[in-house]
């Protein structure tokens, strides 16, 4: 695949990245709060559970990093 897709933005985009080599998938909100779990649906859970169960990053605080799928091409 040589196109990259766009990356959805807004206030409703939920990401969940694997983290390569582990069990580990990531949930990222639309307010740039992170969480890690092994499971996706205490992962989900947390997800849509917003805004309870988390907050957004702290004033000040660098903005997420967008995560670049393996083999991307910039």
């Amino acid at each position: 695949m040589t196109d990259r897709v766009a990356m959805l933005r807004g206030a409703t985009v939920y990401r969940i990245h694997w983290e390569l080599g582990t069990d580990v998938l990531v949930g990222v909100c639309h307010c740039g709060a992170e969480h890690d779990s092994e499971d996706p649906v205490e992962l989900w859970d947390w997800l849509l559970a917003h805004p309870e169960g988390h907050e957004p990053p702290p004033a000040g605080s660098p903005a997420p990093v967008d995560r670049e799928p393996v083999g991307a091409d910039a």
